[in-house]
């Protein structure tokens, strides 16, 4: 029997109020990954900081990598363990890079990773925030070539098969926006630009990458929000990376028995305001079912019915579940409501 086959999508840095927090999408994929064979998400879900939970059928793929997949460009071919090459920002102070490092040494020591040794780029990546009119995070890396090459000498000299990065974002966040977050209410501030330096290690290499941020520790708090305490507990958000990035596919340009494409995915899981997105733009353009959830609500208020998407909308993800069910076991959706219209003549053709 084909595996059934699901994506999750939950945009990054876009406010919303299920996923836009450190690992607050986890109980959802943890959910749904028991109601399929096959997970297929990104980073931004399965990343809880120095939290992270082992889902064996879920496919760790990064953004720009899943918006190839979904555009049929590229397939997704399992492994069972990746060499990852860790790349430090130069901007990183050495008490806060002997921190990192010593992640990186407990996760060899403790969960049996597979990590090359460190590259430190040649100049800082100079990392600078912005946010959208809209209240989304972006950002902008002024050394990109710094990073490149750091990525190209861990992959030709380490023969690192995925690749972490950690850059010096800046402690001069906008102390409002930053609260908001830190209370439940609020955009990442952090994570637009985070996508940006992923995006060019897998544009540029085509294999799997994933960024962890470099940050001074925050005032303790006692009124923060449960969705954003997992970013307070350490010095750190690398652990749940480089577990990631363990088991994360590999990405490939010809079908091989294995490998996973765009035509093999049965449903999509969307916030219903969520629409706009490159990923689901070409998945709407296959016979995958997408389901669009109306009480994870963002920023980006792109509606699926404006764009030509037809998605099933439901209030929940509890409701996206039993869809999920209802769907592998093939049985009709409207089946399962108190009324069904009765079957019409079509007219005939001669």
């Amino acid at each position: 029997m084909k595996p059934y086959t699901v994506v999750l999508i939950i945009p990054t840095g876009i406010g919303a109020t299920i996923g836009g927090y450190a690992g607050d999408a986890l109980p959802v994929a943890r959910a749904i990954a028991k109601s399929c064979d096959r997970l297929i998400t990104h980073p931004n879900v399965l990343n809880g900081a120095q939290l992270y939970w082992p889902l064996p059928n879920a496919f760790y793929v990064e953004g720009f990598g899943l918006d190839q997949f979904a555009k049929g460009h590229w397939g997704l071919q399992s492994v069972h363990q990746n060499r990852v090459g860790l790349i430090l920002d130069r901007a990183i102070e050495p008490d806060l890079r002997l921190r990192h490092l010593q992640v990186a040494e407990g996760c060899r020591a403790t969960l049996g990773l597979n990590l090359t040794d460190y590259v430190v780029t040649d100049a800082p990546l100079d990392v600078e925030l912005r946010s959208s009119a809209s209240g989304a995070s972006w950002g902008t890396i002024g050394n990109t070539g710094s990073l490149l090459r750091a990525a190209e000498a861990l992959i030709q000299q380490a023969q690192a098969q995925a690749i972490a990065i950690v850059a010096r974002f800046p402690d001069d966040l906008d102390r409002l926006a930053l609260e908001k977050y830190r209370h439940g209410c609020g955009v990442d501030p952090l994570a637009g630009a985070e996508a940006v330096i992923s995006h060019l290690i897998v544009r540029q290499f085509r294999i799997p990458a994933a960024h962890a941020p470099a940050l001074s520790p925050l005032p303790l708090d006692p009124s923060i929000s449960p969705k954003s305490a997992a970013e307070e507990i350490g010095y750190t958000f690398l652990p749940c990376v480089l577990v990631g990035l363990s088991r994360a596919p590999q990405f490939v340009t010809q079908p091989t028995h294995e490998s996973i494409w765009t035509d093999q995915v049965d449903a999509v899981i969307i916030p219903e305001s969520a629409c706009g997105g490159s990923a689901i733009l070409s998945f709407s353009q296959q016979k995958t079912v997408i389901i669009a959830v109306e009480n994870n609500q963002t920023m980006m208020q792109v509606s699926p019915e404006p764009i030509g998407i037809k998605a099933i909308k439901v209030n929940s993800y509890i409701e996206a579940l039993g869809l999920l069910v209802a769907h592998r076991a093939g049985i009709s959706f409207e089946s399962l409501n108190p009324s069904i219209f009765p079957l019409r003549c079509l007219s005939n053709v001669l």
